[in-house]
């Protein structure tokens, strides 16, 4: 028989770059090392759940036409 195919995951294309003291970033990294997991995971974690959280509420635009 074959093997059971595993749904695609959306491939990560795409960058956010923020800016956060040292002394956070490091101590975020060595926490996830001690969790066994990574700082990217977690902050992926983050967004989804961010996003999740959040979408009903449809975000203000203050553009002009």
């Amino acid at each position: 028989m074959g093997k059971a195919e595993k749904p695609k995951k959306q491939r990560k294309d795409s960058q956010l770059i923020i800016r956060i003291a040292k002394d956070d970033r490091d101590a975020f990294v060595d926490l996830c090392d001690a969790l066994d997991t990574s700082a990217a995971r977690e902050i992926r974690r983050f967004i989804r759940g961010f996003l999740k959280e959040h979408e009903t509420e449809k975000p203000k635009t203050d553009k002009k036409d």
